[in-house]
């Protein structure tokens, strides 16, 4: 469950978002969002970014405001499904798109950063509203390759 948000002054956020490595995969009426990296941080993060990108281009969204999430479950799985609920919860309530992300993880805590701006609907023309995350298609684990995936499918 998502111990505390809280919204920060004078955000210093990454200079630039890391290489895209996350997909959308098809689902009936709904989104799959699916994050790939070398750790499990930075699939948690790429996962956000696919949450941000079934709204808007991640691109358009500059990072005005900084908002801190910390998490905790007793898996990855509800982990990831927190992470991203309370990612949709700060859109929907603060009316307001993030474009990037920060994820540490110690044990069952995340730690995690969102950059963002209030939505302009003229400048960054949202397509659906996202409700949730949901267990639907939920994975979070370390390939073969090493390469670790974390994703869900998200209601829209």
């Amino acid at each position: 469950m998502c111990a505390k948000i809280v919204r920060l002054e004078s955000p210093e956020p990454r200079a630039a978002p890391p290489a895209k490595s996350w997909e959308h995969f098809p689902h009936g009426a709904d989104v799959g969002v699916r994050g790939l990296g070398p750790t499990r941080e930075a699939a948690f993060e790429q996962a956000a970014y696919a949450l941000t990108a079934a709204l808007v281009e991640p691109e358009r969204v500059e990072p005005k405001d900084e908002i801190e999430i910390v998490c905790e479950a007793p898996n990855d799985e509800l982990l990831l499904v927190d992470w991203l609920n309370a990612i949709i919860y700060e859109m929907a309530t603060r009316r307001t798109l993030f474009g990037r992300y920060a994820v540490r993880i110690e044990g069952e805590k995340l730690y995690g950063r969102a950059w963002g701006e209030p939505i302009d609907i003229a400048r960054h023309e949202p397509g659906v509203e996202i409700k949730g995350a949901t267990y639907t298609a939920l994975r979070v684990a370390q390939e073969a390759n090493g390469r670790w995936v974390a994703q869900c499918v998200v209601d829209v």
